[in-house]
């Protein structure tokens, strides 16, 4: 069932307190509108396990231009399509493979997660223009509670922040669902720069149920609680698997003649020839369209879209499908990407 509370916190960072073996969350003191709110950031499951991890030093995402109309303070969000609700997978915020598990702390520099947060915490701390956005779940306000680790009263803030989706059967099953990941966002204003950081757990499988947000393909049915193995970007996926198998490297959005015409370019990685019979792309508002054919092995294949899929001149979104239903490529691009009429977007692999 879907999480309660599911919020976005927009402020200021002003304080910070580093995460250790007996408090795994690194915490942030958040100014909003005059407000006071703390986030939680975990940095270690609760099996000891490393916490995988993605930073983007320059995130680009259609999202972005939804978040810059919130006021500072603690929003509410729905958690589905269409709005600024984070989704790992149904919002192409990133590739499987390039989530890597990281150390609560390590010996030397930058190779341990509180490293890597704390840089971008640092930062914005030092730059007046700076804002934080935290994605996850609210609690609070605590009555006269004061926080535990920066005094306030009352005691609030937001948590969650990370993966909400994908849990084994267990403890945590009952906070899966799409729409409503976790995630910390910073504007830097002055360098019109955008970063990203993005968590998972080991446990928690990435392909999940639309609906439900359940598990889908279980790596090791006997252990489901087991950590599952990130797909390999360099390596030929299985069938079963399929992440990357095709993938997304073009699209030509913004058309110089009227009426539009639209197309997506896939690659075959594979060394065997896909039948796509079944397929479908499906675009940022979740329209579908079915594909059909062959795509040769190492070849590209140059696919029209037609209606009802259509590729915002704003910003949007491109998802392939297998026969099963299961996700095998997604990309995002941004309102100024597509901004020049005429212009293929390439997107890396």
């Amino acid at each position: 069932m879907p999480l309660k509370d599911y919020s976005l916190l927009k402020g200021r960072p002003i304080n910070n307190r580093l995460a250790t073996g007996g408090s795994p969350h690194y915490q942030v003191l958040v100014s909003a509108d005059g407000e006071l709110y703390r986030i939680a950031i975990n940095v270690r499951s609760q099996d000891g396990s490393e916490v995988e991890f993605l930073v983007r030093s320059r995130f680009e995402h259609p999202i972005i231009d939804g978040l810059k109309g919130f006021a500072e303070g603690l929003h509410p969000l729905p958690s589905k399509p269409g709005g600024v609700a984070l989704d790992f997978i149904r919002g192409n915020l990133m590739q499987p493979w390039e989530l890597k598990p990281l150390p609560l702390s390590a010996a030397g520099p930058d190779n341990d997660l509180n490293e890597k947060i704390d840089s971008y915490v640092q930062r914005a701390m030092s730059d007046e223009a700076a804002l934080i956005y935290a994605f996850g779940v609210a609690w609070g306000p605590e009555a006269d509670k004061a926080d535990r680790y920066f005094g306030f009263k009352p005691g609030r803030g937001i948590h969650d922040i990370h993966f909400n989706q994908g849990n084994p059967p267990g403890k945590y099953a009952k906070d899966n669902g799409p729409w409503q990941d976790g995630g910390l966002l910073f504007e830097f204003p002055d360098q019109q720069q955008w970063v990203a950081i993005f968590l998972k757990f080991q446990t928690q499988a990435w392909h999940s149920d639309d609906t439900s947000g359940e598990v889908i393909i279980p790596r090791d049915p006997d252990h489901p609680e087991a950590p599952h193995t990130p797909p390999d970007r360099d390596r030929i996926p299985p069938l079963d698997v399929p992440d990357g198998l095709v993938r997304i490297i073009a699209a030509y959005v913004n058309d110089v003649r009227t009426p539009e015409h639209e197309t997506v370019t896939l690659l075959n990685t594979a060394d065997i020839d896909i039948d796509l019979d079944g397929w479908q792309i499906k675009d940022k508002q979740k329209n579908m369209m079915r594909l059909e054919g062959t795509i040769g092995r190492g070849a590209t294949l140059v696919v029209p879209i037609a209606a009802p899929v259509a590729l915002s001149n704003k910003g949007g979104i491109i998802t392939l499908l297998n026969a099963s239903g299961v996700k095998v490529h997604g990309v995002s691009y941004t309102r100024e990407q597509a901004a020049q009429p005429g212009r293929t977007i390439p997107f890396q692999l």
